[in-house]
């Protein structure tokens, strides 16, 4: 349920707060006072299509804000963990800015997310019926989702498992397709496999080689300056004219001999007798170097040529040792996948036949589910009509063909089903495709019938209705009121109306209007006591003057919708 809604700055609203309250909220006004700006603001909530355009004119950004409580709403919260979305006590903030350069920026409870998270998120939360809505039946192949939005659990369930088997099967038939290329580029992939797998191979590569290759280069590069510095080292710690360690090994002779007469000297001997004796083995590590330092040219010139290869093997296959040998092992399975060919397509075949088994499976236990739910809609739809004085019209959800008719090249994504809705919409004429005999008028109460119905099975947090009654008056208007009414008993509902009908069944009435502000237009939102309701509906049923007899029919005609809500509701 939409608990509050913020807008700043948006199209000729400066700035607006609104509380909405659960059952069914009425927005009325003159053409052009903003109501459908507000609908627009909550839709733009719901991930509509945002432009700067939206923005109004002279600031930088327009801000938009809605507070939503779930409601139990699953679906919603189910989202929520996916994109790792925080929530607490079940509420929900959505904000939106929308900047004047285009930029856009999106927020659900402080979680920055991209424009289709918060699409998936509205959809769940939010459904927006506009005046051209019904115009969705007017596409045939919408037919079979909004069927399956009346399905039950089974016809659900049915539906998730062909869709996982159906996208088995058309990951494995492109696979077959890949496979059959045509025979010379698969000589020319072959070629150039075995050239990469013979190169690599005959490196031999091992881990950590490269390292340990530069390492020894960085020795026999470093020769000379490698025995000039242990030379020297080793001549002044043990040189024939004067010893660096003799020297030390005086002073801890002299050292010695004072070291007990006080603890400060015993502590001085010590320390450069420990030095002694590190240097005297500092010295024999360095002859032992030395002795062992070898030069040779040959390997250096080895060690070279190996790190070149390494170098070029890298520039062809990986940032490294490991990436390359990763290239490899992926080069060799391909390249055994494609001599294996003949064996790859059995297997492949093999596959797509037990798969097409499946899906056929599927589809029919899909088809028998969609079928019983088919019954069921045609006859709430019949009694959703009667309701809105269409009782002549007959309904009907047409298969084009019978499950045993099912073959594989049927498949796609939603089943093996085409699904229409036809109707009969005067006695003794034959049922034909919707969207060929209905009118528009028949098209928007048949959809309303379907809200309805609908509503009582999603447990859609808001229905947005926005001005589905045009062009309608009399019985029938006071039949939609009714409907949209009874909408109410599920499902929070805000509804843009011209039909005082429609208004006096209002749980709660916002009169919009046009004020000037600074010189600037801007829209005023006020919540209508008992008293002004009255004045309102007076004028929606007179237009600009009010007469007692005006004020008198709109007093009945809110006293009877009050009893009718308690009577019936």
């Amino acid at each position: 349920m939409l608990q509050a809604l913020h807008i700043q700055n948006f199209a000729i609203i400066q700035e607006l707060s609104l509380d909405f309250s659960q059952g069914m909220t009425v927005l009325t006004g003159e053409t052009g006072a903003g109501k459908s700006i507000i609908i627009d603001a909550v839709g733009l909530l719901a991930g509509g299509r945002g432009s700067a355009e939206f923005v109004r004119y002279g600031t930088k950004k327009c801000l938009l804000e809605g507070h939503f409580s779930l409601n139990e709403n699953q679906e919603v919260i189910k989202l929520l963990d996916e994109h790792a979305i925080d929530s607490e006590d079940h509420v929900i903030m959505i904000q939106r800015e929308i900047f004047a350069t285009g930029r856009n920026v999106c927020r659900v409870n402080g979680t920055i997310v991209t424009i289709s998270v918060l699409k998936e998120i509205g959809n769940a939360l939010i459904d927006i019926h506009g005046q051209n809505e019904h115009q969705e039946l007017m596409v045939p192949e919408s037919h079979i989702e909004l069927l399956d939005q009346y399905g039950d659990k089974d016809l659900a369930t049915a539906k998730k498992h062909y869709k996982e088997y159906y996208k088995q099967y058309k990951a494995v038939k492109k696979e077959q397709n890949e496979w059959q290329y045509n025979e010379q580029e698969l000589a020319q992939r072959m070629d150039i496999l075995r050239f990469q797998v013979d190169e690599i191979g005959e490196a031999q590569l091992e881990d950590h080689e490269e390292e340990t290759l530069k390492e020894e280069e960085q020795k026999l590069s470093n020769h000379q300056s490698i025995v000039e510095a242990l030379s020297s080292s080793y001549n002044a710690l043990q040189g024939e004219e004067i010893s660096g360690l003799d020297l030390v090994g005086q002073a801890m002779d002299s050292l010695s001999s004072i070291e007990g007469m006080d603890d400060k000297f015993k502590q001085i001997s010590d320390t450069v007798s420990a030095a002694f004796f590190q240097i005297q083995e500092a010295s024999s590590d360095i002859y032992n170097e030395m002795d062992n330092l070898e030069y040779d040219e040959e390997r250096l010139n080895d060690i070279e040529t190996r790190l070149n290869l390494i170098q070029q093997l890298k520039r062809k296959y990986g940032q490294s040792i490991e990436e390359i040998k990763a290239f490899y092992d992926k080069a060799v399975a391909e390249l055994e996948k494609i001599e294996n060919r003949e064996g790859q397509m059995d297997h492949l075949n093999k596959k797509i036949k037990d798969l097409e088994a499946k899906l056929l499976k599927e589809a029919y236990e899909l088809s028998k589910y969609r079928r019983q739910a088919a019954k069921r809609l045609e006859k709430a739809i019949h009694e959703q009509l009667k309701e809105l004085f269409m009782d002549k019209v007959i309904f009907s959800v047409n298969f084009s063909k019978e499950m045993k008719e099912f073959v594989i090249k049927d498949a796609y994504e939603n089943g093996m089903d085409k699904v229409e809705f036809y109707v009969a919409t005067n006695p003794g004429e034959p049922l034909k495709p919707l969207v060929k005999v209905a009118s528009g008028g028949e098209l928007s109460r048949m959809m309303l019938a379907m809200k309805t119905i609908f509503s009582k099975e999603q447990g859609m947090t808001s229905i947005i209705f926005d001005e589905v009654d045009t062009g309608v008056s009399g019985r029938v208007a006071q039949a939609i009121a009714d409907k949209i009414y009874s909408v109410a008993q599920y499902s929070q509902v805000l509804c843009i109306t011209h039909l005082p009908q429609v208004a006096a069944m209002a749980d709660q009435h916002l009169y919009i209007s046009k004020v000037i502000v600074d010189e600037r237009t801007s829209t005023h939102v006020e919540k209508l006591s008992e008293g002004s309701k009255v004045e309102e509906v007076a004028r929606m049923l007179a237009g600009s003057e009010i007469t007692k007899l005006t004020i008198d029919t709109a007093k009945e005609l809110l006293i009877l919708a009050s009893k009718k809500k308690a009577d019936k509701y």
